[in-house]
């Protein structure tokens, strides 16, 4: 079970990239989620999966000198659902369907992966950790850094330029 968890449906198991693979396969569970219960849904399984996600990273890196293998990729899924939330609260304020916010949808995605890769700042002070915690932290926090990204290209899109 942890196994299946830590690699969000053996999508963490894809090569190359798995990273990538991670955060692309958070995007339909989002979506689904999103369909399924709303916006409220949504907001109740990003601390669920960032719970559950420690546990599984702990249980899963227990003994190991890899604090932070590459197939675990729960990480990147907490992290991308954050970065996607001002997005799908765009949908439910707009009435919109969830692909007509597709700019929003490629920002969340391309500045998460970016501030993950790089792990500018804090987000690379919570990679040192060298723990479960830390594992999960630090994608949490590039998807709070990926989320005022698509709030600001947001706000420059529909407020600054009226589009």
């Amino acid at each position: 079970m942890t196994k299946l968890i830590a690699t969000f449906f053996y999508s963490g198991l894809m090569r190359p990239a798995p990273g990538t693979w991670g955060s692309l396969a958070a995007l339909p569970a989002a979506a689904l989620l999103f369909w399924l219960g709303g916006l409220t849904l949504f907001l109740i399984a990003i601390p669920t999966v960032f719970l559950l996600g420690w546990w599984a990273t702990a249980e899963e890196t227990r003994g190991k000198d890899d604090h932070d293998p590459s197939e675990i990729v729960i990480d990147e899924v907490a992290g991308q659902w954050i970065a996607l939330v001002p997005v799908l609260i765009g949908v439910t304020h707009s009435g919109t369907g969830m692909l007509a916010l597709w700019p929003g949808w490629l920002t969340a995605f391309v500045f998460f992966r970016l501030f993950d890769i790089t792990k500018l700042g804090p987000i690379g002070w919570a990679d040192r950790r060298g723990d479960a915690l830390g594992v999960m932290l630090d994608d949490v926090i590039a998807g709070v850094f990926a989320a005022i990204v698509v709030l600001n290209a947001a706000w420059v899109s529909h407020g600054m330029l009226g589009l």
